[in-house]
């Protein structure tokens, strides 16, 4: 038996190797591996070395912060509540319609298994992502807002999206009246889970949808 502390310190440690599961890749162009050289290269390193410390700096307080976000939910002291084993099963037992944010074609990608899942759970699935036209058949749409437009109301908003996506995907959920906004396994935010609470919506972090559907065995 691995105690509360020990849980959070095994937590943390994943959270710092392994990374949140994402599925909506970066929006500019990669740079390519092996640019031609340039003349100026030397130059430039020289003067951006100073600043390398800073970015370091930066790196080491974001691993903090994270860290300490994933330390704070193992052992239950976050400033916002989240749903309970009990409420989750509430809540995925009454609701209808769930936004997959970040959903890929992907056969590969975990976005792509969980949406399936859901499908044949009986769930209707709505995948936003602004770089699919479709996913399981589904059309997919742009953003939150262009999807309950265009579907209705949303029950869950499922989230598989980089951690600095998260406050904004808690402000949409906001907007459109969603009940409950999901933060997928690997993604832990408390700012995000605070704007989300304070605009009525319940909150789960660190847990998968479709895991959770198995679970209470819809």
């Amino acid at each position: 038996m691995i105690s509360g502390t020990g849980l959070a310190c095994h937590l943390a440690r994943w959270a710092l190797s392994a990374g949140p599961i994402v599925d909506v890749e970066p929006m500019t162009d990669h740079e390519p591996s092996h640019p031609d050289p340039d003349p100026l290269t030397d130059e430039v390193s020289a003067l951006e070395s100073p600043f390398r410390g800073l970015e370091g700096a930066a790196t080491a307080r974001a691993d903090r912060d994270r860290v300490r976000a994933f330390v704070d939910l193992a052992e239950g002291r976050g400033p916002v509540p989240l749903l309970d084993d009990d409420g989750i099963a509430e809540l995925l037992r009454s609701a209808r319609r769930i936004a997959i944010v970040g959903a890929s074609s992907r056969p590969g990608r975990p976005s792509n298994g969980v949406m399936a899942s859901l499908l044949a759970a009986g769930y209707e699935c709505i995948p936003v992502n602004p770089k699919e036209r479709e996913v399981h058949g589904r059309r997919a749409y742009p953003d939150l807002a262009t999807a309950t437009a265009a579907a209705g109301p949303i029950d869950v908003v499922d989230v598989f999206r980089r951690s600095d996506a998260l406050v904004e995907h808690a402000r949409e959920a906001v907007a459109v009246g969603a009940r409950c906004l999901w933060l997928q396994y690997g993604l832990v935010d408390w700012e995000a889970a605070r704007i989300a609470h304070e605009g009525g919506l319940a909150v789960v972090m660190d847990r998968c949808t479709a895991v959770e559907v198995r679970r209470i065995g819809r």
